[in-house]
Formats: structure tokens, sequence, C-alpha cells
């Protein structure tokens, strides 16, 4: 999916889309007030919840519904993402 096509799905699903670029690191444990929707761009990002981590590299897509814990660790060149907010 392109990022023009990813953009016009998800606003046509009610999501605001803003890009969102994260350079190397990590982010605790935490949660979002609303629910996410979000391809990858660029470089990579591991989302843990609960005890499963998964790697998501561009072109991937993860979903996180709201109030879900988990902890973001961004690649060596960071991450750069589309995120689809709604809620």
């Amino acid at each position: 999916m392109t990022p023009e096509e990813f953009t016009e799905q998800l606003s046509s699903q009610g999501y605001e889309v803003v890009p969102v670029r994260r350079g190397p690191g990590s982010l605790d444990v935490h949660t979002h007030p609303f629910e996410a929707k979000a391809l990858i761009v660029a470089g990579e990002i591991a989302i843990t919840t609960g005890d499963t981590e998964r790697l998501y590299r561009v072109g991937d897509i993860f979903h996180l519904l709201a109030g879900v814990p988990h902890a973001e660790r961004y690649g060596p060149a960071g991450v750069e993402y589309l995120a689809g907010r709604k809620g």
C-alpha cells in the first residue's frame, strides 16, 4: 500500500493521519487515549505488548487499540511512519 492509499483509506474511516519521525532509541511502557494504525515509510520500530515483541519495517502496518499498554523501540536509523489516530 502506498502512503497516499494509506492516507486516503484511513481518512475515509475517520482517522486523522499525521507523519511521525523518531530517532534511534525507545519509549517505556505507555498507553495512548486513541486508536492508532501506522504505515512504516522508513526505518523500523519494534512494539512490545505484554511479553510479545513484533518488528515492523518499511511497508508494514501496525494497529493498536486505545489504552493498550506497549513499549516502542526504534531501529538504528530511527523510524518514520504515517500515523492514523482516532478517538
